[in-house]
């Protein structure tokens, strides 16, 4: 029952013990599923759900808070219509999550028809750190919270063959350059000046580097540093692998139009074979076994989180 004033003078870590985070996870409201059909997912969901709490418990990640409350919720989408908030991890169905909310929002007839560069770069959606305080706490505490995440070896395979094996005017110019001058003894000029033709092992040479010569990015980043899945309780965990299932029964207990069903289609090179984990095994072949080790280690907390069996 704080003033805002009172919250903003304390220190955030008494807003997080306070308003911010429900102690419990809610039960979800199932009141407007239809049909039997969804029983075994819901049991899936259900069990994902206490998963993920126990793993919290375990880890306690709470007294480890030294992240801003803007940044905390900063990777996260908000429908007001059907009361959503999305946490948005790249390469786990993201965007055809984003057409999804725009047409949940009543900005699109059909998430058929929405472009690549619409969803990405469109700003049609709003983010949870765009509200005030108050804005951002009633949110997390009434809205359903959901996160659609990937196994994370696959996810990372999946976002170097997207930004790395096709021509992209940011990511070579940006990331591939400086990979190849650290990581590449007897670069050619070429290479050098354009920043194309990375390959995983240094991608990976990259990832691992603690004197990284360029930043981390989204599609990369762990789960645990976009989402904060510890300090959020998240209502609804999807999974990649179970996407179409789990979205639509997500959208049935938010009351979307019966009509409106998770797209199928694949966002960008439709015409690639999907990164599986066959063609994961392909790629981890590159690597010595000190290097697989350690991109496992990268993504330990990953595992761990969702369930996920190590490669």
């Amino acid at each position: 029952q704080l003033s805002d004033q009172q919250k903003m003078s304390e220190s955030p870590l008494s807003w997080f013990r306070g308003v911010y985070l429900p102690a419990a996870l809610h039960p979800l409201n199932k009141t407007l599923v239809k049909g039997d059909k969804w029983r075994d997912v819901d049991s899936t969901q259900e069990k994902r759900r206490s998963f993920l709490q126990d793993f919290c418990k375990k880890y306690n990640s709470r007294k480890k808070l030294r992240t801003h409350l803007m940044h905390l919720v900063s990777r996260i989408y908000v429908e007001d219509r059907h009361k959503v908030l999305y946490c948005e991890v790249p390469k786990a169905g993201c965007s055809n999550w984003k057409r999804v909310l725009m047409v949940l929002n009543g900005l699109a007839a059909s998430a058929h028809n929405i472009s690549h560069d619409d969803v990405h770069y469109g700003k049609h959606l709003r983010k949870l750190d765009s509200y005030d305080l108050k804005g951002i706490y009633t949110r997390l505490n009434t809205y359903t919270k959901a996160i659609f995440v990937r196994d994370p070896v696959e996810r990372l395979v999946s976002a170097f063959r997207d930004k790395f094996e096709h021509p992209n005017s940011y990511y070579h110019p940006v990331f591939g350059k400086a990979i190849i001058k650290k990581y590449r003894h007897n670069a050619n000029e070429e290479a050098l000046k354009t920043g194309s033709g990375v390959r995983f092992k240094e991608f990976i040479q990259y990832l691992l580097d603690s004197q990284r010569p360029v930043g981390m990015d989204i599609h990369w980043e762990q789960v645990s540093k976009l989402c904060y899945p510890c300090l959020i309780n998240y209502d609804f965990i999807g999974k990649f692998e179970t996407l179409e299932e789990d979205a639509n029964y997500f959208l049935q207990l938010v009351g979307a139009p019966a009509e409106l069903k998770f797209p199928k289609f694949k966002d960008r090179h439709s015409s690639d074979e999907r990164t599986s984990a066959e063609v994961v095994r392909q790629y981890l072949k590159e690597l010595s076994k000190e290097e697989r080790q350690l991109t496992y280690d990268f993504y330990y907390l990953d595992y761990l989180m969702f369930n996920y069996t190590p490669p």
